[in-house]
């Protein structure tokens, strides 16, 4: 994996361009992994402030996926770090 800045990063992917060898996959999680144990879903609604959704839109946008992807996979990571340190 080659290493640059975030904003080197950040212009590669405003323009287009392939920015796969910049990226390490070794620790990617798709949402749907989260999913395989048939786990039956609920609905909820959030309000968020404007400002929050264009933030929320901006960094879906970097990685490519749809604002309900990314606080999918942003409450996923979140939870399994509190349960690392859970006693449960």
């Amino acid at each position: 994996m080659k290493k640059i800045t975030a904003k080197e990063f950040d212009m590669k992917f405003d323009k287009g361009e392939d920015i796969s060898q910049y990226l390490d996959f070794s620790k990617a999680v798709r949402v749907s992994e989260f999913e395989k144990e048939n786990i039956k879903t609920k609905k909820v609604n959030v309000d968020f402030p404007e400002n929050i959704l264009k933030l929320l839109d901006y960094e879906a946008k970097k990685i490519g996926v749809t604002r309900q992807s990314i606080i999918k996979i942003w409450i996923a990571e979140r939870l399994k770090e509190e349960l690392k340190n859970s006693p449960f």
